[in-house]
């Protein structure tokens, strides 16, 4: 096996540290290991989709509010 195929890590080890670092919260490790590898695309797909969510249900949150308090 070599070096790189035995670091690649999975979509949840992935989707774990975009977490952690939208949060601050990554480890030195795991960051040294994320920066390590060569394509950073499977990061920012995960990034991107987790701001967009974020983003969207921040904004279904206040117009929920928004219709329940009658405004």
């Amino acid at each position: 096996m070599s070096e790189s195929s035995q670091k690649q890590p999975g979509l949840l080890s992935i989707i774990w540290s975009v977490l952690a670092a939208m949060f601050g919260v990554q480890t030195e490790a795991n960051r040294k290991r994320d920066f390590s590898q060569k394509n950073p695309l499977p990061y920012l797909i995960v990034g991107v989709l987790f701001i967009v969510l974020f983003v969207l249900s921040i904004a279904g949150i206040v117009k929920w509010v928004i219709q329940s308090t009658g405004g």
